[in-house]
């Protein structure tokens, strides 16, 4: 399904909406060039989850652990400064890929060879001849 959105608004209702219909155990994987709002994709994904608290990136922490309705957790990875699969299982991914949360990890792509065959994928991408802030998000 790609989904035109012409603003930082639509990216983030875009993504409130997809995190209002996820459940346990679901893992997204969102991938897109630096800039393209990955981030403000994933802070709307978590706000229709229902987590209450701001959401940044955890470029540097890897994975940050949120609590959405109805206690469930939400994990958010960003694996863009991974060096190589391994750090991943050092924090132990699979405990998150296969729990009973919510996993949304940006940059996905450079850590396939360890995703689960089961999830979502969302690509987004700008096509600046439509304008500086469009973007295509395709849901896969």
């Amino acid at each position: 399904m790609i989904i035109e959105s012409f603003s930082a608004k639509d990216t983030y209702e875009i993504g409130y909406d997809l995190g209002s219909k996820a459940t346990k155990g679901q893992v997204y994987c969102i991938n897109g060039d630096l800039g393209v709002g990955k981030t403000v994709f994933t802070q709307g994904f978590a706000k229709g989850l229902g987590v209450d608290e701001h959401v940044n990136s955890p470029t540097f922490t890897i994975v940050q652990e949120y609590i959405a309705r109805n206690n469930m957790p939400f994990y958010h990875f960003d694996v863009y400064r991974i060096g190589d699969v391994s750090e991943m299982e050092e924090i132990g991914y699979e405990e998150y890929f296969y729990g009973d949360g919510v996993c949304l990890i940006e940059w996905a792509e450079l850590v396939d060879e360890i995703l689960p065959n089961n999830r979502t994928t969302i690509q987004i991408q700008k096509n600046l001849d439509k304008g500086y802030d469009y973007r295509e998000i395709n849901i896969i």
